[in-house]
C-alpha cells in the first residue's frame, strides 16, 4: 500500500472514548449522561462507596454494583483502545495497513478480534511456512490459492520452482512448502479462527481421561469421576471446569476439547475452495487439513479453554465475594463478655475472655483432649472463668477439635449456675494468619502468636467486620477453588467487598483500628495510621471537623471519608450519622422546616416521631418532596437519605439482621434420624449447594436440588453465609461422616 494512502487512514474513531462509555451504559441499561458523570468522578479520584452514597443526583442513583460494573467495562474498553493503537501502528510501520484492515480494527469490539487481525503481522519464530518463503515458494502458494489453473498437474507447475541451491530438490518438496505457507495463512485467517472458535464453543465436547501415571497420583480417587469423562462444552458448570483444570495440573488427568470429524474442515473449505475446477483442489484440501490439525485447532482450543477458565474463575471469585460479604456483615453481639476458645489437640485449647469492648481480661490454655487429657480440670477452669468474669457467650473456633471442644462446653454450660451462658461456633479461618501478623504484634506485643488467635475468635463474635478486616481476605475460607483462580483478580474483588462493607456499616472514628480505617473511602494505610496517632496524642475526636488537623488529611480525602466516619459523642448530632458535612447546611434548613424553628442545628435531634410524621407526608407527595429539596438546596435522593439518617441516627445496618444461632446443648451424629427438623447456620455456599452447621461434628450438605421446590440456578439466590435456616435430615452416613439435608418441607 502506498505511503500516501496509509497516511489517509484515520485513528480518530479508535480514540473516541465517549463511544466506549456509551456502549458500557447501553450494556448496563444506564443513561449515557449518568455513566459519563460516574466515570468522570472515578477518573477524578472519587471512590465507589462515595459516589454511590453521596452523588446520586449525578449518577441517576446508581448502586455500588452498577458503578463497579461500569468501571470494569470502561476499563476494558480503554484497554481495547490501547491495544488497537498498538496494533494499528505496528502494522502501519510494516507498510501493510490497508483500508479494509484499518476498518476491521476500528470495528473490533473485543481484544480477541484485534489479536486475530494482528496474528499474520505478529513477529514470529521461524516456522515451516517462513522456511518455505525463504526458499522462494510463496508465488507457488499464491498460484495454488488463486485457483485459476485448470490444465496440467500440480507437479508440472511445481517443477518450475525446483531450486537445489535453495533446498527445493523436486516438485513434491515445492508443493509441500507451498502447502505449509497456505496452512499458516488458513490458521491466521481472522474469519476462520472466529468460525472455528464459535463451532468449538457451541459443539465441542470436553473430554478427560487418566494421564500416564495419573492413577498413582490420585490415591484417594478424588478425580475418579473424570477417568472416563465427556460433556458438551456449553453445559459444563464452572466448578467442574476448575476441577478438570486442577486434575490436569496435578498430572492425574489428560483433558482436551473434541469436535465431531469434518465440522471444522467444512467451514474452512467453504472459505478457501472457491473453484472446484482448479487442479489444486486436492493440494488445498491437504493444506487445510494440515492447518487444522497442526496449527489452528490446537491454538483455538487453548484460547477457548483459557476463556472457559477465565469465566469459571470469575464465577468462583464472585461466589467467594458474595460469601465474604455475608460473613463480614454478620450482626455483632454487642455489650457481652465473651469467652473465646481456639480449639487444639496436642497443643491444647487456647482460652481468652474479653470484656464488652473487646479488651482481654484473661488468657490461658486448657488440655481437655489427648495426649494431656484433663477433661474434669478443663471443665473446672471454664466454670471458674464464666463465674469470675460473668461471661455471657462462648465462641468456639471451627477448626481442629472444634466438635470435641463443643462437647466440653455443652457439659460446662449444663453445670454452670444461672444465668447460663450460650455458645456459638464461629469461623476461625485466618486466625493463625492474624496471630503472626504485624497488626497482632502491635495490638498484643507481650503475647505469643499462639495466644492471639483466641482473642480474635472472641472478638469476631462481638464485631465480625472490625475483626475480620485485620486478615487478608483470601485467608477467610468461604469459597471454592480460591487457590486455583487468578490471585490478583481475587485480591482486587475481595478488597472491593471489604471496602464496600466497611463503608456500608460506617466506622466509629474514636474506636476504629487502623486496619479498619484504611478501608474507609479515600483513606489509605498511611492516613489511617495518622488518624490513630492523632487520637492517641490528642484524645478522642470531638467533631468531624477535627479530621482536617490529621496529617495527610487534605480536602479531597476529607470529602471522600468524612461521611463514613461517625462520632457518637460529638456536640453536633449529625456527626453520628451518614449525613455528609457538605449537607449540614441543607440539613439545618430541613430541621428548621420540620420543627418550624429557624436557627442552628440543635444539640439534640427532634423526636423520631416528629421526623417520621414529616417524612410520611413528604415522601408520599413527590411534588412536595421536590419543593422541599429545592428549598433546602439538594436533590430528591439526598433529601431521602438525610431523612433516613435523621430518623435513625447512629444506625448500624447490621442490627436489622438475624443474630447468630446460640446453643446450650449438643447433638451427636447418632442422635440424627431421617425427617428430623433442625435449625442450622450456613457455613459455606458453593455452586452445588450449601454446608450447614446443625450442631453435630460434621456440617451437613443441602444439595441445590433440595433447596426449594422451584428451580434454583444458584444457592446464593436463597441463602448466604451466616444465615440461620430450618433443615430436614434426609440421610446420615456415619461411616463417611456425611449428612444429607433438605430445605424443602417434609
Amino acid at each position: 500500500m502506498a505511503k500516501t494512502e496509509q497516511n489517509e487512514l484515520n485513528l480518530a474513531p479508535i480514540l473516541d472514548q465517549s463511544v466506549i462509555i456509551g456502549q458500557a451504559a447501553a450494556e448496563l441499561k444506564l443513561r449515557a449522561d449518568n455513566a459519563r458523570s460516574a466515570i468522570g468522578l472515578l477518573d477524578g479520584g472519587a471512590t465507589v462507596p462515595f459516589i454511590a452514597r453521596y452523588r446520586k443526583e449525578v449518577t441517576g442513583d446508581m448502586d455500588e454494583e452498577q458503578i463497579r460494573q461500569l468501571e470494569k467495562r470502561v476499563a476494558y474498553g480503554r484497554q481495547l483502545i490501547e491495544r488497537k493503537i498498538e496494533v494499528w501502528n505496528t502494522i502501519q510501520e510494516q507498510g501493510k495497513l490497508t483500508k479494509d484492515l484499518a476498518a476491521a480494527i476500528q470495528k473490533a469490539t473485543a481484544l480477541q478480534e484485534v489479536e486475530d487481525l494482528y496474528l499474520p503481522y505478529r513477529p514470529k519464530r521461524r516456522t515451516r511456512a517462513t522456511i518455505a518463503k525463504e526458499k522462494g515458494l510463496e508465488p507457488l502458494a499464491d498460484l495454488m490459492q488463486a485457483q485459476k489453473v485448470y490444465r496440467g498437474t500440480p507437479a508440472e507447475l511445481a517443477a518450475r520452482f525446483v531450486d537445489t541451491a535453495k533446498g527445493v530438490n523436486n516438485a513434491e518438496e515445492a508443493l509441500a512448502g507451498a502447502r505449509d505457507i497456505i496452512a499458516e495463512r488458513v490458521s491466521e485467517d481472522a474469519e476462520i479462527r472466529r468460525e472455528v472458535r464459535q463451532l468449538m464453543q457451541r459443539q465441542g465436547q470436553m473430554s478427560a481421561g487418566l494421564a500416564k501415571g495419573g492413577k498413582e497420583k490420585d490415591a484417594g480417587g478424588k478425580y475418579q469421576q473424570y477417568y472416563e469423562y465427556s460433556e458438551p462444552l456449553a453445559k459444563i458448570p464452572p466448578h467442574r471446569r476448575l476441577a478438570l483444570n486442577r486434575g490436569e495440573k496435578e498430572g492425574v488427568l489428560s483433558v482436551g476439547i473434541e469436535l465431531a470429524p469434518g465440522i471444522a474442515e467444512r467451514s474452512a473449505e467453504a472459505r478457501y475452495l472457491i473453484d472446484t475446477r482448479s487442479i489444486f483442489q486436492a493440494e488445498l484440501k491437504t493444506a487445510i487439513a494440515d492447518s487444522l490439525k497442526r496449527l489452528l485447532l490446537p491454538s483455538v482450543e487453548n484460547e477457548v479453554r483459557a476463556k472457559l477458565t477465565e469465566e469459571a474463575e470469575l464465577h468462583a471469585i464472585t461466589v467467594f465475594a458474595a460469601n465474604l460479604r455475608q460473613l463480614l456483615l454478620q450482626p455483632p453481639i454487642e455489650g457481652k463478655v465473651v469467652l473465646g476458645i481456639d480449639p487444639g489437640i496436642r497443643t491444647g485449647c487456647k482460652i481468652a475472655v474479653v470484656d464488652a469492648t473487646g479488651k482481654p481480661l484473661a488468657n490461658l490454655t486448657i488440655y481437655p483432649h489427648e495426649p494431656k487429657r484433663d477433661w474434669a480440670g478443663s471443665k473446672k477452669i471454664l466454670l471458674d472463668l464464666i463465674s469470675r468474669y460473668k461471661a455471657e457467650v462462648i465462641a468456639i473456633g471451627n477448626g481442629t477439635a472444634s466438635r470435641e471442644t463443643e462437647t466440653l462446653v455443652a457439659e460446662t454450660i449444663a453445670a454452670a449456675k444461672d444465668p447460663k451462658p450460650a455458645y456459638v461456633i464461629v469461623s476461625e479461618a485466618g486466625a493463625s494468619v492474624y496471630s503472626a501478623s504485624d497488626i497482632a504484634r502491635q495490638e498484643f506485643p507481650d503475647l505469643e502468636a499462639s495466644q492471639r488467635g483466641n482473642i480474635s475468635i472472641a472478638r469476631r463474635l462481638q464485631d465480625p467486620l472490625a475483626e475480620l478486616v485485620k486478615i487478608d481476605p483470601k485467608s477467610i475460607g468461604v469459597g471454592l477453588y480460591q487457590h486455583d483462580v487468578d490471585q490478583k483478580a481475587l485480591a482486587e474483588s475481595l478488597d472491593a467487598v471489604v471496602e464496600s462493607c466497611v463503608n456500608y456499616v460506617g466506622v466509629d472514628l474514636n474506636t476504629a483500628s487502623s486496619a479498619l480505617l484504611k478501608y474507609v473511602s479515600g483513606i489509605n494505610k498511611k492516613v489511617a495510621g495518622a488518624i490513630v496517632a492523632h487520637r492517641e496524642k490528642n484524645g478522642p475526636f470531638k467533631s468531624r471537623a477535627e479530621l482536617r488537623k490529621v496529617a495527610g488529611m487534605g480536602e479531597k480525602t476529607f470529602e471522600q471519608a468524612a461521611g463514613f466516619l461517625k462520632i457518637s459523642g460529638s456536640s453536633n448530632p449529625l456527626d453520628n450519622t451518614f449525613i455528609h458535612p457538605e449537607s449540614y447546611p441543607a440539613t439545618q434548613k430541613l430541621l428548621a422546616v420540620i420543627t418550624e424553628n429557624e436557627g442552628k442545628t440543635p444539640a439534640k435531634l427532634p423526636p423520631t416521631s416528629l421526623i417520621k410524621e414529616f417524612r410520611s407526608k413528604a415522601i408520599g407527595d413527590e411534588r412536595k418532596l421536590n419543593q422541599i429539596a429545592a428549598q433546602i438546596g439538594v436533590g430528591g435522593p439526598t433529601l431521602r437519605d438525610i431523612m433516613d439518617n435523621l430518623e435513625k441516627p447512629g444506625r448500624d445496618p447490621r442490627e436489622e439482621l438475624p443474630k447468630p444461632l446460640l446453643r446450650q446443648d449438643i447433638l451427636k451424629l447418632e442422635d440424627l434420624a431421617p425427617n428430623m427438623v433442625l435449625k442450622g447456620t450456613v457455613r459455606n455456599v458453593i455452586d452445588f449447594g450449601v454446608f450447614v452447621d446443625i450442631g453435630v461434628k460434621q456440617d451437613g450438605l443441602v444439595h441445590i436440588t433440595e433447596m426449594s421446590e422451584r428451580y434454583v440456578k444458584h444457592p446464593l439466590e436463597l441463602v448466604g453465609v451466616g444465615d440461620v435456616i430450618d433443615v430436614r435430615v434426609l440421610s446420615v452416613d456415619a461411616k463417611r461422616g456425611r449428612i444429607a439435608l433438605s430445605m424443602k418441607p417434609g
